[in-house]
């Protein structure tokens, strides 16, 4: 059952992220996706607690890592271009 509702949640963030026209939906999106695979741990803790446990710190921070380093280049993107919508973003540095 927890598998399924990871899978939901999955989903909805992964239609989030494809429809997202602005970097903040986009951002929240894919916290939402690792939301998700969070919700996978917690079978892991009725079984092998000390090893869900020891999976579990090592997933959150670097689950913290990146999203302190998604914010971070979120404001500098902002800085930069005076807004945050995902038309803005060029491949390879190409200015528009």
């Amino acid at each position: 059952m927890i598998y399924v509702l990871a899978l939901v949640i999955l989903l909805i963030a992964y239609l989030a992220a494809v429809s997202s026209k602005d970097l903040v939906r986009l951002l929240i999106s894919l916290e939402l996706m690792f939301g998700a695979v969070f919700l996978t741990l917690i079978p892991l803790f009725s079984t092998a607690f000390e090893t869900a446990l020891g999976i579990a710190i090592i997933t959150i921070f670097v689950s913290s890592c990146e999203l302190l380093i998604l914010i971070a280049a979120l404001i500098l993107f902002d800085k930069e271009k005076k807004n945050v919508l995902v038309d803005s973003v060029v491949v390879g540095g190409e200015e528009r």
